[in-house]
C-alpha cells in the first residue's frame, strides 16, 4: 500500500459516519475557536478602560497660594484633578461620598476608589512654608473584584501623581523664574552701581596714590623742619642767655651812668649857687664888683662847659638808659623767642611724627583703595556675569520654562517592529498554542499508525509519512482558517502574511510529527505526554511576559522546546522584525520536524519487526 491510498483510507474512516464528520469538523474548529475567540476578547482591552467603573472621592478644602505676581489666591488642586480625570475619560469616573465609595467597592459596583483628602491643596502648597510635606492620593482596591483592576488602579494613581506634580511644579517654577527675573533686574542695577563704584574706587585709588606721595613729601619736610626748629631752639636759647648777659651789663652801665649823670647834674645844678657864693666871698674880701665880674668872667666859661658837659652827660645817660631798657627788652624777647623756638621745635617734632604717621596711613589707604578698586572691578564683573547667566525673560517665556522644568523629560519612542494593539501582541503566542491544541485534538480521532498497514507492509517510511501527512494536512487547513479569522475577522495587520501563514503551517506539521512520535512510542501515555508538553510550552514560550523573567529551569526549556521558536518567528514576520531570526526559528522547527519523524520511523520499524503485549492491549484513548 502506498502513502496516498493510506491517507485516503484514513480520511474515509474519519468520514464514514455522520458523527465522524461532525467530530472531525468540531476538532478542526478547535484552534480557530481557541485562538479566534481569545484574541477577539483581548483584541484591545485598553480601549475599553473608559467603561471600567471607578469611584472618585474629592474632599479637598483648598488652600491659599501666592501666584507668580505675588498675589495671594485661593486654589483647590483636588477639584482641578477631579475635573481633569473626568474630562480625560481614562476610566468611568463616578464622584461619590466616602461612605458610598466604600460600599460600592465592597459590593463590586466599582473596581477601585481614588480619594483626594481634605489637605491635598494645603500639602501641595506647603513647599514654600515652614512645614513642607507631601500630598497624598488614597487608592483603595479590592482584589476580590478583579486583581488586574487593582493593578490598573495603581498605574492610574501614578499617572495622577505625575500629572499633579507637573501642574504644581509648573506653578512653583513660574514663581521661581519670576523671582529670578526680579533678581536679574536687581543684579543689573547692582552691576550699574558696582560699575560706578569701580570707577570711583579707581579715582580714589589714584587720588590716594597722589596723597601718599604728598604725605611722603610732607613727612620729609616736617622732618627737616623739626631738625631746623630744634637747631633754632638751641640758638634762640643761646641768644636769650647772651641777651640776658648784655642786658645785665647794660643795666650796670646804666646804673653807673645814672650815678655819674646825677653827680654831673648836681654839679650843674649847684654851679649858680657856687657862682653866687664866690661872688659873695669875693665881695666880702673887698673886691669890687668889677673885679668880681672879672673873676666870674673867667669862671663862667667853666660853668658853660660844665653845663654843656652836663647836657652831654645827661644825653649819654639817657641813651645808656635806653640801651639798658632795649637790652632788657631784647633779653626778654630773646627768652620769649627761645621759649617759642622750643615750642615750635616740639610742635615741629610732633608734626613730623604726625606727618610720618599720615604718610603711613596714606600708603595703607593707597594700598587699600587699590585692593578696593580691584575688588569693585571683580564685583562689577561678577554682577555683570550674574546678569548674563540669568537670561532676560518675558511672562510667556517664563511660562514655557516653568512647563519644561516641571516636566523636563519627554519620551520619544520608536519601534523597530510594531504590534498595532494588545490583541496583535498576543496573536503569535495564541496562534502557536492553537496549532498545538488543534493537532492534539486531531490525534484524538486520527490513528497515528494503521495497524493493518503495519501488518501488511514493511516500509516504515511510508507508514510514518502516511501517519504524519493526514494530521499535517488537516492542521494546515486549521491554520488557514485561523489565519483568515486573524486577518479578516479581527483585522490584524501582517507585515508578511504569506510568511506568517507558512510559519503556522510548518509549526502545525512539526507538532503533528512530535505527537505522532509520542503516540508511536508510548501510545496513550504519549498522547497524555503531548498534553504535558503543551503545558510546559505554555509557560516557557515567552508569549506574554519575557522569557527572561522565568525561573532558571523553565528559562532553559525555552531554548529547547519548539513553541517559543514558533512565537518568535511569527513576531518577526507579523510585525516586520528581523527576518534572519525568523529563518533561524524555522531551522529549529525543521530540526524538530525531521527529528520527530525519524524517531517515529524508528518506532514504526520496531513495530513492524516485533510486537509487545502493549501493542495487543486496547488504547486508553480512542
Amino acid at each position: 500500500m502506498k502513502v496516498i491510498p493510506m491517507i485516503a483510507a484514513e480520511l474515509r474512516r474519519l468520514t464514514a459516519s455522520r458523527m465522524g464528520i461532525i467530530a472531525l469538523i468540531a476538532l478542526m474548529c478547535v484552534p480557530i475557536l481557541y485562538g479566534g475567540l481569545y484574541l477577539w476578547a483581548n483584541q484591545d482591552p485598553y480601549a475599553k478602560f473608559s467603561e471600567v467603573p471607578v469611584a472618585l472621592v474629592v474632599q479637598d478644602e483648598g488652600a491659599t497660594s501666592t501666584d507668580a505676581d505675588g498675589t495671594d489666591e485661593t486654589v483647590n488642586y483636588g477639584q482641578k484633578v477631579a475635573e481633569n480625570l473626568i474630562e480625560g475619560n481614562a476610566f468611568d469616573w463616578q464622584e461619590m461620598k466616602a461612605d458610598a465609595a466604600a460600599d460600592a467597592l465592597h459590593d463590586g459596583t466599582v473596581d477601585f476608589t481614588v480619594t483626594i483628602p481634605s489637605d491635598f491643596s494645603a500639602a501641595l502648597t506647603s513647599a514654600s512654608g515652614t512645614d513642607p510635606h507631601q500630598a497624598t492620593i488614597e487608592l483603595e482596591t479590592n482584589d476580590a473584584n478583579n486583581y488586574l483592576a487593582s493593578s490598573m488602579g495603581t498605574q492610574a494613581v501614578e499617572k495622577i501623581r505625575s500629572s499633579d506634580a507637573k501642574m504644581v511644579g509648573s506653578e512653583a517654577a513660574e514663581r521661581l523664574l519670576t523671582g529670578l527675573s526680579d533678581v536679574r533686574d536687581s543684579l543689573s542695577d547692582a552691576a550699574d552701581g558696582a560699575s560706578q563704584l569701580a570707577d570711583g574706587a579707581a579715582t580714589a585709588s589714584a587720588g590716594s596714590a597722589t596723597l601718599a606721595e604728598g604725605t611722603a613729601q610732607l613727612a620729609d619736610g616736617t622732618a627737616q623742619l623739626a631738625s631746623g626748629t630744634a637747631r633754632l631752639a638751641s640758638g634762640a636759647s643761646q641768644l636769650a642767655d647772651g641777651a640776658q648777659q648784655v642786658s645785665d651789663g647794660n643795666q650796670q652801665i646804666a646804673d653807673v651812668a645814672d650815678q655819674a649823670g646825677g653827680i654831673v647834674q648836681d654839679a650843674a645844678d649847684t654851679l649858680p649857687q657856687i657862682r653866687t657864693d664866690i661872688s659873695d666871698t669875693l665881695a666880702s674880701q673887698g673886691l669890687t664888683q668889677a673885679e668880681i665880674d672879672t673873676v666870674l668872667a673867667k669862671l663862667d666859661p667853666l660853668g658853660e662847659r660844665l653845663q654843656q658837659g652836663n647836657a652831654t652827660v645827661q644825653d649819654a645817660v639817657g641813651r645808656i638808659d635806653q640801651l639798658a631798657a632795649g637790652a632788657a627788652t631784647l633779653a626778654s624777647s630773646a627768652r620769649t623767642l627761645s621759649d617759642g623756638a622750643d615750642t615750635v621745635a616740639t610742635g615741629a617734632g610732633t608734626a613730623a611724627t604726625g606727618a610720618a604717621a599720615a604718610n603711613d596711613g596714606a600708603v595703607r589707604l593707597r594700598d587699600g583703595l587699590a585692593t578696593l578698586a580691584d575688588g569693585t572691578v571683580e564685583l562689577r564683573d561678577g554682577l555683570a556675569n550674574g546678569v548674563e547667566q540669568i537670561p532676560a525673560s518675558t511672562p510667556e517665556l517664563r511660562k514655557a520654562q516653568a512647563d519644561t522644568i516641571s516636566d523636563p523629560l519627554r519620551i520619544s519612542s520608536d519601534k523597530v517592529a510594531s504590534a498595532e494593539d494588545y490583541g496583535a501582541g498576543l496573536a503569535p503566542f495564541f496562534a502557536a498554542l492553537a496549532a498545538w491544541i488543534g493537532i492534539y485534538a486531531l490525534f484524538l480521532i486520527v490513528k497515528p499508525v494503521s495497524r493493518r498497514a503495519v501488518t501488511a507492509l514493511h516500509s516504515p517510511i511510508r507508514i510514518t509519512l502516511a501517519g504524519w501527512l493526514t494530521p499535517a494536512a488537516l492542521g494546515a487547513l486549521q491554520m488557514v482558517g485561523l489565519m483568515g479569522i486573524l486577518a479578516i475577522t479581527l483585522g490584524f495587520r501582517f507585515d508578511n502574511a504569506i510568511g506568517t501563514l507558512g510559519v503556522m503551517v510548518l509549526a502545525s506539521a512539526t507538532f503533528a510529527a512530535i505527537i505522532l512520535a509520542l503516540n508511536v512510542w508510548l501510545g496513550s501515555v504519549g498522547q497524555f505526554l503531548g498534553l504535558v508538553l503543551m503545558v510546559l510550552q505554555l509557560v516557557t514560550a515567552g508569549g506574554t511576559f519575557p522569557w527572561q523573567t522565568l525561573p532558571a529551569p523553565l528559562a532553559a526549556l525555552h531554548h529547547v522546546l519548539p513553541l517559543g521558536y514558533v512565537v518568535d518567528a511569527m513576531r518577526q514576520l507579523m510585525y516586520g522584525g528581523n527576518f534572519q531570526r525568523a529563518w533561524w526559528d524555522l531551522a529549529v522547527l525543521a530540526m524538530w520536524l525531521v527529528g520527530a519523524l525519524l524517531l517515529a520511523m524508528i518506532g514504526v520499524t520496531r513495530m513492524t519487526h516485533r510486537r509487545t503485549l502493549r501493542d495487543l492491549q486496547p488504547s486508553l484513548i480512542g
